[in-house]
């Protein structure tokens, strides 16, 4: 499509814009970027500070049954329903992992877990639909990534089975998750670019020697007109996706910081495309967009929609440069931001986190045939029971969870090392059993659901040092003072040793204590352990322990694995044993982000 600049001149300002470029799609293709960016540098405008005229909204930093009251209140109210003013709804959804049915979902009432059903594709369908008829014409649907990876049908299709269904629900804007590249370079492009809807991320460059090299794989921005304002994204994937994933799912890919290019971009947007509002739309993590909204260089931005740590935020955020929100996970939840908007001022805005509630929202029929159809060539594999539990399987805890005390009790019985690894991994829903059986079924599909890549298990050795030092740097990963140097990742999992740990000490002192088989670890004893293979990593990295002595490989899959242990012990019934402890923090820790009155719930 063509790129349209725009004079920075009062009288062009004031100019009305015509009713076709109202509903142009304004999607910059890499070549038209470049050119403008070379015109631009040469009037010394492509590396500016960023910023420009913002435009000022009111604060919205309320609790959710007021921000539901608000909405409907600035929907119903006189200018908007006598057509002096309209509603801008953005919409927003990431996470969602491919998770295509009505599931469990865990919140926190009184301090205490409960369990609702919520999600499933026909019923997030159904809800949008409702949202958008609410607002028609001036709805705007965002997902944040990770969608094609997570559940039985995307791992056997690598992705392809969900890009149909997205399709369906008719997704306005894309983002590629950290998780988008588990299939590769090539298939995360063709599940990517065969979605419907424009795609955006400013920092994946193409990594090859080939005419691509250098080229950003996706248009970094992307501009809409919606309800009479102009409003500009800018996307902006994880930089750290090649250290949390396996390396060799990002081969050719090269990531960097939105610091590198996010105020040129802002500045373009601002004063040249005349933006009234700027978003980023993120993959990053709550605590690196928090981090990132306290930046400089994003001056100019409003609101930073991030997706990444499966965060409910259900009130923005307030950091000194933009705030930030985030919509959970799973297809659980809908984020929605309202603004009133009168002669193309912002007059008010309102954010709301609203639940994909399966009994709110009848599922969607059309969705209901398309998810049946996505899964049926793999429906009775999937399907099959491969064991059961008495106790819910849960991930949502960081320190420890009951679903990864689970798949390291059958690492450790398959192979009986000193320890048993398992990443600090965040994706998958709980599983509830039933009341009146006391049991739950565990299908092959939600072993995908819990493990989306079948790793092959490997050991190696390593001394106590090797261990503390270790612990020390995951601890880090999950708990660094600066926001950036964040994984994203929760704490690693583990059996067959115990941890104690202070998440408010500094770098390299935050261990206390660590015991194997119950007593104090020696630094100089050398310990045997097995975790998954990451492909890419050298042979002597076994979940991201370097320098591992006597590396072998086992022959036996994680999925292997774990079918074998249910067969044999189930019905499981795994806990929180204490297994890793702080002393700063319960073992029901919810969140990261501690210190900025966040609560997950």
């Amino acid at each position: 499509m063509d790129h349209h600049t725009h004079c920075t001149c009062s009288s062009c300002k004031e100019a009305t814009v015509t009713s076709q470029e109202k509903e142009l799609h304004l999607e910059i293709s890499a070549s038209s970027r470049r050119e403008f960016l070379k015109k631009a540098t040469g009037l010394g405008l492509a590396l500016g500070a960023g910023g420009g005229l913002v435009t000022p909204v009111a604060a919205a930093a309320l609790h959710h049954e007021d921000a539901a009251y608000q909405s409907r209140e600035m929907a119903g109210n006189r200018a908007v329903k006598h057509g002096k003013a309209t509603m801008v709804s953005l919409l927003h959804t990431a996470d969602i992992h491919a998770q295509l049915l009505v599931h469990d979902e865990f919140f926190i009432e009184n301090g205490k877990p409960v369990y609702k059903k919520r999600g499933g594709f026909a019923t997030l369908k159904s809800m949008v639909n409702t949202l958008r008829n609410e607002n028609a014409g001036n709805s705007f649907l965002i997902d944040g990534g990770d969608c094609f990876q997570g559940g039985g049908v995307a791992a056997m299709t690598e992705g392809r089975a969900i890009v149909p269904l997205m399709n369906n629900i008719g997704y306005d804007l894309m983002l590629p998750g950290n998780w988008e590249v588990v299939y590769g370079k090539e298939m995360m492009m063709k599940d990517m670019f065969a979605y419907s809807g424009p795609k955006i991320c400013a920092n994946m460059f193409h990594d090859t020697s080939d005419e691509f090299n250098g080229e950003l794989i996706f248009p970094p921005y992307f501009v809409k007109y919606i309800g009479g304002i102009k409003i500009g994204f800018i996307g902006y994937n994880d930089p750290l996706t090649p250290k949390r994933q396996s390396p060799a799912y990002s081969e050719g890919i090269r990531f960097t910081h939105p610091q590198d290019n996010v105020a040129r971009y802002i500045k373009l947007l601002r004063e040249y495309e005349g933006c009234q509002l700027v978003m980023l739309v993120t993959h990053m993590g709550l605590a690196q967009q928090i981090g990132l909204a306290n930046m400089p260089f994003v001056k100019g931005v409003d609101y930073i929609l991030g997706a990444d740590t499966h965060e409910r935020v259900r009130e923005p955020i307030e950091s000194k440069y933009a705030k930030v929100t985030e919509p959970g996970a799973f297809g659980s939840f809908v984020a929605k931001l309202d603004f009133v908007v009168e002669d193309g001022v912002i007059k008010d805005q309102v954010y709301q986190l609203l639940d994909v509630d399966p009994d709110k929202y009848k599922e969607d029929e059309e969705m209901k045939a398309l998810v049946k159809k996505a899964r049926e060539p793999y429906r009775d594999k999937l399907d099959r029971v491969i064991g059961t539990t008495k106790t819910p399987l849960v991930r949502y805890y960081v320190i420890e969870t009951p679903m990864d005390n689970f798949i390291t009790d059958a690492i450790m019985w398959k192979f009986k090392p000193d320890i048993a690894l398992s990443n600090g991994f965040r994706f998958c829903p709980p599983l509830l059993p039933d009341p009146k059986t006391g049991l739950a079924e565990i299908t092959e599909d939600f072993l995908w659901s819990m493990l989306p890549v079948d790793s092959e298990a490997k050991t190696g050795t390593i001394t106590g040092q090797q261990l503390w030092d270790w612990m020390e740097k995951e601890l880090h990963n999950a708990f660094a003072k600066d926001p950036a140097k964040r994984f994203g990742g929760w704490v690693v999992r583990f059996k067959g040793m115990e941890v104690n740990f202070t998440i408010g000490n500094e770098q390299g002192k935050r261990v206390n204590w660590i015991k194997v088989k119950g007593k104090p670890v020696d630094m100089n004893r050398v310990y045997t352990f097995v975790a998954c293979e990451r492909e890419g990593d050298p042979d002597t990295t076994i979940c991201r322990v370097d320098n591992v002595a006597e590396p072998k490989k086992l022959g036996m899959t994680m999925h292997t694995v774990i079918k074998e242990y249910l067969a044999k012990h189930s019905p499981i019934a795994p806990k929180l044993e204490g297994r890793a402890s702080a002393t700063d923090a319960p073992n029901t820790l919810l969140t990261q982000l501690m210190g900025y009155g966040y609560d997950f719930r």
